[in-house]
């Protein structure tokens, strides 16, 4: 009986691709699929995480970046979706906020005050940060013309929205993601 499974999986390990060994076209699509399944569920926690600052949120500066970041990444989910519609990536897409989002979301209905406003404006700077990253490698790796001109379309607003970020919550602005 152990012969028989280690039989079996060898044949699985035999079968699978080698690490390195992919083809170029496989590293490609990986390239964009991962663009796709990351900017996806990043654009729909800024929505969600927006949403609930928008009730959550003291200082009217906080609650104006929230109802900005609702309007702004709705649209651009709606664009993304399209386009991931069209070109057959919708297997890649995320239907979830990552774990780390869903967390921050538990916690953020348990704070008040300047402890939610402060929050939720920390993890804005480093969502935009994170997404500037994101996008500025897809706009510079992907291998989709239509994701790669998503991505080089939406970058300036989401440096925009960095900027913003970094303002709300007190921080210096810096010439860091400004490249």
């Amino acid at each position: 009986m152990r012969w028989t499974i280690s039989v079996a999986v060898l044949a699985v390990g035999m079968t699978a691709p080698i690490s390195g060994q992919d083809s170029p076209r496989a590293r490609e699509a990986d390239q964009d699929q991962k663009f796709v399944r990351e900017a996806t569920a990043a654009g729909m926690a800024e929505v969600n995480l927006s949403r609930r600052a928008l009730t959550g949120a003291t200082r009217q500066e906080v609650k104006d970046f929230a109802r900005h970041m609702v309007e702004d990444h709705t649209k651009a989910n709606t664009e993304l979706l399209a386009v991931v519609n069209k070109k057959g990536f919708a297997r890649a897409a995320s239907n979830t906020m990552p774990a780390e989002h869903r967390a921050l979301d538990a916690r953020l209905g348990t704070l008040r005050g300047e402890d939610f406003d402060r929050t939720y404006m920390k993890q804005m700077v480093k969502d935009h940060e994170d997404a500037v990253q994101l996008f500025q490698t897809q706009a510079k790796s992907g291998k989709d013309d239509d994701l790669k001109a998503f991505a080089e379309k939406t970058l300036p607003t989401l440096k925009k929205h960095l900027e913003m970020a970094r303002k709300v919550a007190g921080e210096k602005d810096t010439d860091r993601d400004k490249k």
